[in-house]
């Protein structure tokens, strides 16, 4: 895909599904079962390719917090419509990146406090080293250098290149 705003490369399709069967080893090893649920639209690209991977009895659901990327301070409406009782079970969110961490926080807070889940964790392909602390189990294969901007494998610009199927830098226009 060409466009203006793809910059350098930061992780390619294979290095991409290596994570993915990273996290997916990390989560086959510690649940039996659980409720996915995937944070939209940003982690439906990595939780169609994480859930294919875990050997685990699971259900779906999901939960969106519409955001800018690398904002700190999200106060937008958290929508969850709650298909599956999560009461008493173990839980995974599911997303693409914890960048800044702020929606991530919220998103597990608003669980925390409405919901009844025996646990509650979190899985991303990759985390940034600036995020704030989420005090929860958080599963990921990538911790990158620094907190860049970054587009593509479900990382929107302006709404855009998240069917990119490879990570990079965002280059801003002037």
């Amino acid at each position: 895909m060409k466009s203006e705003h793809i910059g350098e490369l930061v992780l390619n399709e294979a290095q991409i599904q290596d994570g993915v069967k990273i996290v997916a080893s990390k989560l086959n090893a510690q649940f039996q079962d659980a409720v996915i649920i995937s944070v939209v639209p940003g982690g439906i690209l990595f939780t169609a390719d994480l859930v294919r991977q875990l050997m685990f009895e699971l259900s779906m659901d999901y939960i969106s917090c519409p955001h800018i990327p690398g904002d700190r301070s999200n106060a937008s409406k958290i929508v969850y419509h709650q298909n599956i009782c999560i009461e008493g079970k173990h839980v995974i969110v599911i997303d693409d990146a914890i960048e800044s961490g702020g929606t991530m926080k919220r998103l597990i807070q608003h669980l925390s406090d409405h919901y009844k889940a025996k646990s509650l964790s979190i899985a991303t392909l990759f985390v940034k080293p600036g995020r704030e602390i989420i005090a929860v189990p958080q599963y990921f294969a990538y911790e990158m250098p620094n907190d860049d901007l970054l587009v593509g494998y479900g990382l929107p610009w302006q709404d855009k290149l998240r069917n990119v199927p490879y990570l990079s830098k965002l280059v801003k226009g002037y």
